[in-house]
């Protein structure tokens, strides 16, 4: 098969990345198409100053850069640079070279791409399928605090009933999502749950921790609304009360909206067993991860999670054989199926140091039996070949119905 993978997003080493690569080796031509503009450090790193798209192989990986406009934060400007992503994408067809597609992927980030993916798809006569990665508009209603009334919710819902109904198939990230896709207007027959994933070929074998300094917790990831950062800050100053914040560092690894009043509010409460550092390419994300003793997996305590969640840096955390603390209210919970750390509520500063606490007085020995559960269970369950095998099926049978 020849498939188009549509994301906003996408970046080297990633979800995609990952399974294109897997579909590659299965025999399949599989190109990415993502904005030239990092999400993540807000820089224009893939183009040259007058060129609006450029085709690059990494790793054996094709991607095609489009080039978007730069963005500062969550702001109107962001809007626009989605407006103008999905109306490149639409141009995208008509890039030199590129053979006729056999089937389209239109991954939502935001719905815009993964209408102007089914769009392209059209023009092709080509099944689309739609990946749902996080529940758009529900999100603004449940996270943004938006009213369900307003003009842009209503607008965003049209579109997303609009895709539910001209999928192919519907690949969902969340466990628990079919529910509320059937609510609006999607076959239950067409959903398929292929969470995310390891690359088993990136991820080192586990070593345990070194245990040459403090007894580090870290969070690698986005420094968003919806990480509930706020509560880990107050741990730790619950931590430093109780005069353990010279044996205990919290690190925070990333970049995003909330970092810079984030690290303001730790300079103010003096928090000197808080540090934050630069996010770390996904190539060589593991290295820095291993720096840890213990990881903490936060959300905001949102009605959104009742469908499930699939973070990305949760499988990283297990993977990397460290115990995790997961304080997210969603129904799936895989540090509980793995047994690999302690599960506390969300938003709860005292549970969360309450649990790094009783990490720390744990021995090295169950803190690394802890680990190597959470090892076992992504290696079983979240491998990027275990993911491929499921997705290149809904991909087939979605071509050959449309045959």
């Amino acid at each position: 098969m020849i498939i188009w993978m549509i994301n906003h997003y996408a970046e080297p080493y990633g979800r995609h990345h990952n399974l294109a690569g897997e579909l590659a080796r299965r025999g399949h031509q599989v190109i990415i198409f993502a904005s030239s503009f990092d999400h993540r450090t807000r820089q224009e790193n893939r183009l040259a100053p007058g060129k609006r798209m450029k085709r690059e192989d990494i790793d054996g990986v094709p991607y095609v850069w489009l080039r978007t406009p730069p963005y500062p934060g969550n702001t109107s400007a962001r809007v626009w640079n989605m407006a103008v992503f999905a109306g490149r994408i639409w141009g995208a067809g008509k890039v030199e070279g590129l053979e006729r597609p056999d089937l389209i992927i239109g991954s939502s980030p935001h719905l815009f791409a993964a209408l102007a993916a089914q769009r392209l798809a059209g023009r092709f006569r080509v099944p689309f399928v739609f990946e749902v990665r996080d529940l758009w508009p529900q999100s603004l209603v449940d996270l943004g605090n938006v009213s369900a009334r307003h003009p842009v919710v209503r607008g965003l819902e049209k579109i997303e009933r609009y895709l539910y109904r001209r999928a192919a198939r519907i690949i969902s990230l969340l466990p628990g999502a079919v529910d509320h896709m059937a609510e609006k207007g999607a076959d239950r027959e067409r959903v398929v749950w292929i969470p995310n994933g390891i690359n088993t070929d990136l991820v080192p074998p586990p070593e345990p921790p070194r245990n040459d300094g403090a007894f580090t917790v870290m969070y690698a990831g986005a420094h968003g609304l919806a990480n509930a950062l706020d509560s880990v800050l107050d741990a730790a100053a619950v931590l430093r009360q109780e005069d353990l914040d010279r044996r205990i560092l919290i690190r925070f690894i990333g970049d995003g909206p909330e970092k810079s009043r984030l690290q303001e509010v730790a300079t103010q409460r003096e928090l000197n067993n808080v540090r934050f550092d630069d996010p770390m390419p996904r190539n060589r994300i593991y290295d820095l991860l291993r720096e840890a003793d213990a990881f903490v997996m936060p959300l905001k305590y949102s009605p959104v999670f009742r469908w499930g969640v699939s973070p990305n840096k949760l499988f990283d955390y297990l993977a990397t054989a460290r115990p995790v603390i997961f304080s997210v209210n969603s129904p799936n919970n895989p540090v509980e199926e793995a047994q690999a750390g302690i599960t506390v509520p969300p938003e709860n500063p005292l549970t969360l140091a309450q649990a790094i606490k009783e990490l720390f007085y744990m021995s090295q020995e169950e803190r690394w039996e802890m680990g190597l559960r959470g090892r076992e269970y992504v290696e079983k369950h979240h491998s990027f070949s275990r993911l491929a095998d499921k997705l290149e099926k809904v991909l087939a049978d979605a071509v050959r119905e449309s045959v």
